[in-house]
Order: C-alpha cells, then sequence, then structure tokens
C-alpha cells in the first residue's frame, strides 16, 4: 500500500507546483470579494430550472419535439465532464483566469442559445454553455480554497449552499416569468448582465497570486475521462426513460463505462500531470467525501424533483409556485448550513456535522415515504424541514473534507471531483427514482379499482412511497460513509472577531 500523503502536515502551509502556500488568514473584505463568485455560481445553479420551464415554449417556437430531452442532457452532459478538466487547469494555469475563462464560455454559449434558430442549433450551443458551466461551481468551491484556510472554509462554504437553495426555488419562478413576458430567448440572455457583472467584478476583486505550470496537458486522460463520464451520464439519463434498464443500449453503456473507467485509471497511473491525480483517492477521508456527496446529489435532485409533482398531483398546489413549494426544505439548509460552517471554524470540529445531517437526512427520507393520498400539506412541509435540516448540516461539509484531505497543488481536482461526484449522483439518482415511480405507479393502477381519479392519486402516492424509501437507503450509506470519516485538525488559526487585525489582504495579482 502506499505510504503517500497527499496533504501538508496540520497547520503547514502546503505549496504547489508554483509555490503557492496554502492561505493561513482570511482576506480582508472576503465576503465581498466571494459575492462576484457565488454569482457566477447561481448563474449555472439557476440555468436548468428556468430553461426547464421554458421548455414548452421553446418547443412551440423551434418544433423538433423528438429532440427536446436534448437540451437538458446536452448542458448536463458538458457540464459533468468539463468540470473535472476545469479544476485541473486551475491546478496548473490559476484559479482565477481559469474561473473567468469559464465564466466567458458560458456567456457565449447562452447569447447563442438565445439566437439559436433551431433545435439542433440550441443543443449544440447548449453544450457549449455546460462546458462553461462545469467551471462555474468548481471553480468556486476551488477560490475558496485557496483564499481561505481550512478551519475557516465552512463559514464561506455555507454560502455556496445558500447559492443552490436559491437556484433550486428562484430557478422555475424565474423561468415562468421571463417567458411569460419576455419570451423564450430571455431565459438565455438574462444570463449576459449578469454575467458580465460576475466577470467584471471577479477580475477587479479576486487577488490571488499568478501561477504557471510547463506541465503537459493529459490530453488522453481528458479523453478517456468525457467517454466515462459520458457513458455513466447518458445510461442515467436514458434508462428506464428511452431505454429499457435491462435493454442493450443501457447494457453497451455501462461496459463502455467501466472499460473506459479502467482505461482512464491506467493512463492517470502513468501521465506526468493527471488530470484527476489517483493521489488524491489514497486519503480515506476523500474517499468517503466523494461517497457522501454522491448520496447528498442522488437524494437532493430525487427529493426536489419529485415532491412538487406529488404536491401537485395529490395534494393539488398550484404549478406556477413549483420552486415555492420546496421552501420548507431549502429555508433549513440555507440557515443550518450558516451554523455548521461557523461552529466548525471556531471549534475545529467537524465531524458531527455530517454524521447529524446524514442521520437527519435518513429519517427524513423515511417520513416522507410514509405520505399517502391523503397526507396535508402542513405534514408534507414538516416531514421536508426535517429532510432539510439534515441537508444543511451535510452538503457543504465532504467539500471541506476533501479539501483539508489535499494540498495546495490539488485543491482545484479534489473541489472538481467531489463537484462532479454529486452531478453524477444526482444524474442516476433521477434515472433509477424515475423507474422506481414509473413501476409503482404503473402496477397500482393497474391493480386499482374505484374511480380513475383515486386511483390516480393512490398510484401517485405509491411512486412517491418507493422514491423516498430508496432515497432513505442512499442517505444511510451516507450515514455509514460519515461514521467512518477520520476527523483530522483543519488546518489554520482559530475563528476571530469578524474585524480582527489578523484579516490580511491577500497578494496582488500578477
Amino acid at each position: 500500500m502506499s505510504t503517500h500523503t497527499p496533504g501538508p502536515p496540520s497547520g503547514g502551509p502546503a505549496a504547489g507546483p508554483s509555490g503557492a502556500a496554502e492561505p493561513t488568514e482570511v482576506p480582508r473584505n472576503i465576503r465581498l470579494t466571494l459575492l462576484g463568485v457565488m454569482l457566477a455560481m447561481l448563474l449555472g445553479m439557476l440555468d436548468n430550472m428556468v430553461v426547464g420551464t421554458s421548455m414548452p415554449t421553446i418547443v412551440g417556437d423551434l418544433g423538433g419535439l423528438a429532440h427536446i430531452s436534448w437540451v437538458v442532457t446536452a448542458y448536463t452532459l458538458a457540464t459533468a465532464a468539463a468540470t473535472p478538466v476545469w479544476g485541473k487547469f486551475g491546478d496548473l494555469y490559476g484559479r482565477k483566469h481559469v474561473f473567468l475563462a469559464s465564466i466567458v464560455v458560458f456567456l457565449i454559449g447562452s447569447a447563442l442559445s438565445g439566437a439559436a434558430q433551431s433545435m439542433n442549433a440550441l443543443i449544440a450551443f447548449r453544450a457549449l454553455q455546460g462546458l462553461g458551466a462545469g467551471g462555474l461551481a468548481a471553480g468556486a468551491f476551488a477560490l475558496i480554497g485557496a483564499l481561505v484556510p481550512p478551519r475557516e472554509r465552512g463559514r464561506y462554504q455555507g454560502m455556496t449552499a445558500s447559492v443552490m437553495a436559491i437556484g433550486t426555488i428562484g430557478g422555475p419562478l424565474l423561468g415562468g416569468f421571463v417567458t411569460g413576458h419576455l419570451g423564450w430567448r430571455w431565459a438565455f440572455y438574462i444570463n449576459l448582465p449578469l454575467g458580465l457583472l460576475a466577470l467584471v467584478w471577479c477580475q477587479v476583486m479576486l487577488r490571488l497570486p499568478a501561477t504557471r505550470s510547463k506541465a503537459r496537458i493529459d490530453w488522453l486522460g481528458i479523453a478517456l475521462m468525457t467517454f466515462t463520464i459520458s457513458s455513466v451520464v447518458l445510461a442515467g439519463t436514458w434508462a428506464g426513460v428511452r431505454y429499457a434498464w435491462g435493454s442493450w443500449q443501457i447494457g453497451a453503456l455501462a461496459v463502455a463505462a467501466v472499460v473506459g473507467l479502467a482505461a482512464f485509471i491506467a493512463s492517470q497511473r502513468r501521465a506526468a500531470e493527471p488530470v484527476l491525480p489517483l493521489r488524491v483517492f489514497e486519503t480515506r477521508n476523500f474517499r468517503l467525501s466523494s461517497l457522501m456527496i454522491f448520496a447528498v446529489g442522488a437524494a437532493m435532485f430525487g427529493a426536489t424533483l419529485y415532491l412538487p409533482l406529488y404536491q401537485q398531483s395529490v395534494q393539488g398546489a398550484s404549478a406556477t409556485s413549483s420552486g415555492l413549494l420546496l421552501l420548507p426544505m431549502m429555508l433549513p439548509v440555507v440557515v443550518l448550513s450558516q451554523v455548521a460552517g461557523k461552529v466548525m471554524s471556531r471549534t475545529g470540529r467537524y465531524k458531527v456535522f455530517p454524521i447529524a445531517g446524514a442521520a437527519l437526512m435518513t429519517a427524513g427520507m423515511l417520513l416522507l415515504a410514509t405520505m399517502d393520498a391523503h397526507t396535508s400539506r402542513a405534514v408534507t412541509s414538516c416531514w421536508m424541514v426535517v429532510a432539510g435540516a439534515g441537508l444543511g448540516l451535510l452538503m457543504q461539509m465532504p467539500t471541506t473534507i476533501a479539501q483539508n484531505s489535499v494540498g495546495m497543488r490539488d485543491m482545484g481536482a479534489a473541489s472538481a471531483g467531489v463537484t462532479l461526484f454529486r452531478t453524477i449522483g444526482g444524474s442516476l439518482g433521477v434515472a433509477v427514482f424515475g423507474s422506481l415511480f414509473t413501476r409503482a405507479t404503473e402496477q397500482h393502477q393497474a391493480g386499482a379499482g374505484g374511480a380513475a381519479r383515486e386511483a390516480y392519486l393512490r398510484a401517485v402516492a405509491s411512486g412517491t412511497h418507493q422514491i423516498f424509501l430508496a432515497a432513505a437507503a442512499v442517505c444511510a450509506t451516507a450515514l455509514v460513509a460519515a461514521l467512518f470519516v477520520k476527523e483530522v485538525p483543519l488546518r489554520g488559526k482559530p475563528a476571530a472577531a469578524p474585524a480582527a487585525a489578523t484579516e490580511t489582504p491577500v497578494a496582488p495579482a500578477r
């Protein structure tokens, strides 16, 4: 077994390939600096939600109903495949400039998508937009890692949980408003002023030492990784929807993913500067963090997709307020992610939060699984609060744990890695939950008697029950992983008062 330890000794700076050391103090005006980073991340979170609401209008204008799923699939696929690449480029060539480049690519894709004159063109431009989006979330986490000591990161990574909650709630609302009043093209054009503001803000406010590496880009690793991720995401997207789980198409994608993964691992062992260094997986905490974030992605995306469906179909909620239906779940996410981050910064202790979060998420999913055709909205909201509390305690901790287990030279790759596992978890979770829901509703309707309306309500409730039972099992795996996390002391000084004199500006950009 390898004895390589990626992270530096506790409390010591980690030098990257260019000599960049891990931060030991919080920069002055850090929250103001990170506002631009969070705005860029919000664009990526909002986009899919906004576009999803606009899809009926887009099809009515451009046609191409048979290819409608590719408008979302192309974006998701490109985002997943590009995420680790952006992360590694940030490690090699400077996180600030790589992050700015990802914003530019996202904005070009948005402008072209808004101007698309055919469904095929829109799909191609959405893929370009997704390439840029792959660098937004991973870049935001990596920038926090480059600016803030590990002990302080939870305090600021809680901001990302708030961004995710705002994107989930606000996306459908914004999409409905923009499409109804301005037209579907503005679902893309609205990104331009916001993105330009984020671009200028980050250019002016971000202060990071210049980084330049002469290492050769691992093109073979990028190609094999893209092939493998594409196979996994397509299998997760198509299984149970376009093709049956047992079809040869899904089987072929599964085989391709396995073969691609084996070839990718072999290439990373030989590469001089691998795109996803295998050394990060040598640390137990990084592996456990990846498992936790995979489970969070599966449970979160499944819950946010099927809870509004249940509330609209069974409880008679309005479809136009689908984003607001998730408020009882998302508000605890915003509050508790901030609380957990602050407590972690003050005490340096963090293991309790993923354990408590995974336990609450498991309990919340089990409670949601008890819903039937007669459950009231008040009861559903109470169960959502429990699940949301768990999500708030757990959502950002895996990223902090993963970053604390690697050195600065791998900060971008580690941040991109956990982001990728969240994306893949969400993709596979939606696919599996969708299949469970479809099978349960079909079986229940086939054997149900009585009025058609009552049979439909019971079928939807039955399908929802199956989804949340599966989600509870997934969250239970996150709980087991959290129990085995080794609480390594977070590097950096204990938190000081907000206006403490220890806050110093970071080195000026060059």
